[in-house]
């Protein structure tokens, strides 16, 4: 997988250090030359949306490496005549090389910066002018000082514009939140090389509103030889996955999926997986439901084939043909008595790949000698409620993928953490989806997801691959949904009807320059 993914890494804060050091042993320069680069960089992201507009623009820098970046940034916007106040946040007595090496620098052109202690006046800030925050860096290893989380309360209160260098002070590489009043909420952040994994995460995205990417010149060839934990999935990294279809092919070639699940009032979420299943692509299509589901998914779903179970109201007896298909299991099926023991007896005897959702996903939280018996790369979609049913509770979304890791690796499956940006585990390295949006967060939208992963399986696609694609097309699915509905009127169905228009988008040349690094939290 290593090989679709070079482009899309996402780097520790140790492994941004190792590479910097790499890059300037390689390319024989000083440190304060990546940190000039660094400057350039943002300088020109800026000046090209500004164009010398007469705003006033506060930079907030602190003494390492960051509040350097920032010092940089202040000498090219004077230079180009831009308005600005340069504020040191004097958090310490220690103080990077290269921060003194671009303080003078700094001091030289006569602009003077004011240091701020912690018993000082906070300045003024108007709400159209713009804060540069440079305050700390992905180097923060302990709590901001009372004065400095005061001061970070303090541009909040101004409603300016905030744009954080490489991430929003206060925040952590590598553990949750503390203190919500000590993480700046930027507006925009500029990120150095690559994105950073808390951008992703539900607890720490929400401080990035908008992000992009500024190549600083890190040496390309370690940065693709470096294996990371996690990558990004976008439309580059699934169209290599893509299995297009011969001529001669027939419904036999594309596989058989069997949706196993439904009870009493519940019969709509079989309804979904199978259609899905099937606009995904799958041959032929079965629900396995209690009697109570037969008449309705006749009706609704005629392409599909269904098989009633003894069972009347509940699934009491799952006994079919497993031969050549492909089952997804859970959606709607419940946890009566005789339902959990006919499960378990039914993973006995199975011994291909599952997707596994909802009430069985339910089943082996509340059996965990269940767990035992799940095939090799069964696919697993829990929500966070099932997620921590599964693996237990998190103190933070740091813990919460540790334990999550932990699971996949134990029990040998392909662990997907839905969300706004769903994360799909294999032996401990993570794949972080880049579409879908806020309304998918809607009854239903997961039942499609289960379908469409089992309809690639069913053509053929291996489980990590089925998973990774599957969980881009239903999120691209409903980003093109969403655009005739808006978001509070997305309904599942909608997100399973534009499948086919997510599988044509994925041979759609973009128009104007590529922005894949470019993401926006209201578009998921």
């Amino acid at each position: 997988m290593s090989g679709f993914f070079s482009k899309m890494k996402i780097f520790s804060g140790k492994q941004i250090y190792e590479a910097d050091t790499y890059t300037i042993q390689k390319q024989e320069i000083s440190s304060d030359v990546l940190m000039e680069r660094a400057a350039t960089q943002i300088f020109n992201w800026m000046h090209l949306r500004m164009q010398g507009a007469p705003v006033k623009i506060h930079l907030f820098c602190g003494i390492g490496n960051n509040g350097g970046d920032g010092i940089a940034l202040a000498r090219h916007l004077q230079e180009h005549g831009y308005n600005i106040g340069v504020y040191v946040i004097n958090y310490s007595k220690t103080r990077s090389k290269d921060f003194l090496i671009n303080l003078e620098r700094l001091k030289e052109r006569k602009v003077w910066p004011e240091f701020l202690e912690s018993d000082c006046e906070l300045p003024a800030i108007g709400k159209d002018d713009i804060i540069v925050d440079a305050i700390f860096g992905i180097g923060l290893n302990r709590a901001p000082d009372a004065w400095v989380v005061r001061l970070i309360e303090h541009l909040h209160s101004t409603q300016a514009f905030i744009l954080s260098i490489d991430i929003p002070s206060g925040m952590y590489t590598d553990k949750g939140v503390e203190d919500p009043n000590a993480v700046v909420k930027a507006n925009f952040v500029l990120s150095f090389q690559a994105p950073k994994l808390t951008f992703f995460l539900p607890g720490t995205g929400i401080y990035s509103n908008q992000w992009e990417v500024l190549d600083i010149g890190l040496d390309p060839e370690y940065l693709t030889e470096m294996k990371t934990d996690y990558e990004l999935v976008g439309k580059n990294e699934v169209l290599p996955m893509y299995m297009p279809r011969e001529k001669f092919s027939h419904k036999g070639t594309f596989g058989h999926v069997m949706v196993v699940g439904g009870s009493v009032g519940k019969i709509g979420a079989v309804h979904l997986t199978a259609q899905s299943s099937l606009r995904t692509g799958s041959g032929l299509v079965s629900a396995y439901v209690p009697e109570c589901g037969l008449l309705p998914l006749q009706t609704n779903v005629p392409e599909a084939m269904v098989v009633p179970d003894t069972g009347e109201q509940f699934l009491s007896n799952i006994d079919f043909d497993l031969d050549g298909k492909t089952i997804a299991i859970g959606v709607g099926m419940g946890k009566e008595t005789s339902t959990v023991k006919t499960f378990s007896s039914f993973l006995d005897q199975v011994h291909t790949p599952l997707v596994i959702d909802a009430d069985a996903l339910n089943i082996l939280a509340e059996h965990k000698t269940l767990l035992k018996k799940l095939p090799k790369d069964s696919v697993l979609t829990p929500h966070p409620k099932e997620l921590e049913r599964l693996i237990g509770k998190w103190k933070d979304d740091f813990e919460k993928l540790k334990k999550a890791k932990a699971f996949s690796k134990k029990y040998n499956c392909i662990l997907i953490i839905k969300g706004a940006h769903t994360i799909t585990l294999q032996n401990g390295k993570g794949y972080i989806n880049m579409t879908g949006n806020p309304g998918m967060a809607t009854a239903g939208s997961g039942d499609v997801l289960t379908g469409v992963i089992a309809g690639l399986m069913a053509q053929g696609y291996t489980s990590l691959h089925a998973a990774l694609f599957g969980v881009y097309l239903h999120g691209r699915a409903g980003d093109i949904a969403v655009e005739a509905t808006g978001y509070q009127a997305l309904l599942a169905s909608d997100i399973s009807n534009a499948i086919g228009k997510a599988f044509i988008d994925l041979f759609k040349i973009p128009e104007g320059p590529p922005e894949a690094e470019v993401s926006e939290k209201e578009n998921g």
